[in-house]
């Protein structure tokens, strides 16, 4: 009796079949935690190496912009009969036109203020001598940071004004990179249709989820130039009306310069402003160029981080908060090309999850039907 008894104690291992097995709920959550973690290394991975080839990329990422936004017209001029090859050369001829005439404005204002920022240039340094004299510093210690404060601003001032052409022309790598774009984007133009259905056809989805995907790529990055253009005419028309206003001259050249640097994140709006400033510098003086520095100051930082995220998020169709955050993590990350591709590549993901869910939602009503 007791040995059937003991018998009947022992633990079989029938007993034991699901006993340390992870509930459903909990696999399932760890599948998709696993499965979160690979797309993200992905994405890491590939923006890592657009980063590591942001020579080529940088380039290709320019002319698919532009290409977005430019591909109706070619597609306007092939309804016109117009050939696809010859509308996509007309149009890159246009833009290019349109590129060299901006470049000879902006030059031919700094070259018509050279000579004034030089000598508001010299002028700053002649006070700095007498400034220092009158708190009390030596002569010979006052004459010294005044000759090395003018040997400076000889330098500097002769780099920033009269070398602007030859250093712009000596600079590989901007050639390079106008080269990469402008062929880039006539072959985008030209091809844009063929790559697209290439691409659609080898993506390894269904036709109609590639179909959507593309599609939806392509519309951020038409929302992503929207958004800048328009963060671009707003801080133009600031610092364009705030010349005006402190009496500065060539204000549209310098509303053009802004206009401009705006497509350049980040760096391009800062080098418009120091432009604003040296102009004002050599046409009404210390005072003028401080308060253009405010005025560039106030439009590239405040108002700009005010302004952006709205304009991003109506183009772009996400919320201003999530563009805000995205971008300053995409620049933290990964730096010109994160700053570029944060929120047009959300508003993508966004969006084709939207569609997908949708086109699901629907499949139940349509095969009752």
């Amino acid at each position: 009796m007791e040995e059937r008894d003991a018998d009947s104690d022992k633990v079989e291992s029938a007993d034991l079949s699901g006993f340390f097995v992870a509930p459903s709920w909990l696999r399932d959550a760890g599948g998709v935690a696993w499965l979160v973690v690979g797309v993200g290394l992905v994405v890491v991975g590939g923006v890592w190496l657009a980063t590591l080839t942001s020579a080529i990329v940088l380039p290709v990422l320019t002319a698919m912009v532009i290409a977005s936004v430019g591909a109706p017209v070619v597609g306007w001029l092939q309804r016109r009969r117009v050939p696809r090859a010859a509308g996509a050369g007309m149009l890159l001829l246009g833009i290019v036109l349109v590129v060299i005439l901006l470049f000879a404005i902006v030059l031919g204002g700094i070259t018509s203020q050279s000579g004034a920022i030089r000598d508001r240039l010299d002028a700053a340094t002649g006070k700095i001598g007498t400034t220092l004299k009158d708190a009390g510093v030596g002569d010979k210690t006052a004459d010294d940071a005044k000759s090395k404060a003018k040997s400076s601003v000889s330098s500097a001032a002769g780099a920033l004004l009269h070398g602007v052409a030859t250093g712009l022309s000596a600079l590989a790598s901007l050639a390079a990179f106008a080269a990469f774009t402008a062929l880039s984007l006539f072959f985008l133009l030209k091809d844009g249709p063929s790559l697209r259905d290439w691409v659609e056809r080898h993506a390894g989805v269904p036709r109609p989820i590639a179909h959507t995907v593309v599609g939806e790529m392509l519309r951020a990055l038409r929302g992503y130039f929207r958004g800048v253009t328009a963060v671009a005419a707003f801080n133009a028309v600031v610092i364009g009306i705030g010349a005006l206003i402190i009496g500065v001259p060539l204000a549209g050249t310098i509303a053009i310069v802004t206009f401009i640097g705006a497509y350049i994140p980040y760096l391009g709006a800062w080098t418009a402003g120091a432009f604003a400033v040296l102009v004002a510098l050599g046409a009404e003086g210390g005072s003028a160029a401080l308060a253009m520095a405010v005025v560039a100051l106030l439009a590239n930082g405040a108002l700009q981080q005010i302004i952006q995220p709205f304009a991003f998020g109506a183009a772009l169709g996400i919320h201003p908060l999530a563009v805000l955050i995205v971008t300053i993590a995409g620049g933290a990350l990964f730096g010109m090309i994160g700053l570029v591709l944060a929120a047009p590549v959300t508003s993508a993901i966004v969006h084709i999850s939207r569609e997908l869910s949708g086109a699901r939602g629907s499949e139940p009503a349509d095969a009752v039907t």
